[in-house]
């Protein structure tokens, strides 16, 4: 890829990680190599998009490893797993050229200050310059978002969990 641009997804609706997934699926069937990183997310039961994809060539997965901000309350178990995660997404990308690294939920990591920000802000400036950065989840921090080329909000008018239906098979994972 000529030049990788910063995306961030953010915003109270549903449809970031879609979004970014949405261009993980363009991305292989274009033959670019992908790296997904999946922070704040269960491993188990795993998404269908995570089920389907996993079995694609040329794309990689990286889960935290941890159950999840709503399952776990463990605030260090939490930046411990989010802090190793961090740190193997830098290890991959010094040693292995990605066309598009998509860091689902790092907002949200950031926003509970489970990483460093400079760090983190650090790392987009020193990125790969043939890297395209996708940055998923609610409450992007100003300093990403200056960072950034393209920045998609997706608001919530309204959800099916305010109406108590529960998260269905297929659809939200």
């Amino acid at each position: 890829m000529e030049a990788g641009l910063i995306q961030v997804y953010t915003g109270e609706g549903k449809g970031k990680t879609t979004a970014a997934l949405g261009l993980v699926v363009r991305a292989l069937g274009q033959g670019l190599r992908v790296l997904l990183v999946r922070f704040l997310k269960t491993e188990q039961p795993a998404g269908g998009e995570v089920s389907f994809l996993e079995k694609s060539p040329g794309l990689d997965i990286l889960s935290a490893g941890v159950g999840g901000i709503y399952q776990s309350r463990d605030r260090e178990l939490l930046r411990r797993s989010v802090t190793e995660t961090f740190a193997e997404v830098k290890r991959r990308l010094a040693k292995e050229p990605y066309d598009l690294v998509v860091l689902d939920e790092i907002n949200g990591v950031l926003h509970r200050e489970l990483l460093d920000l400079g760090d983190f802000l650090q790392f987009l400036d020193e990125r790969p310059p043939g890297t395209e950065l996708v940055l998923t989840g609610r409450n992007a921090r100003p300093e990403v978002i200056e960072r950034a080329h393209l920045v998609s909000r997706v608001d919530k008018i309204k959800h099916p969990f305010d109406q108590g239906i529960a998260a269905r098979r297929g659809v939200e994972f």
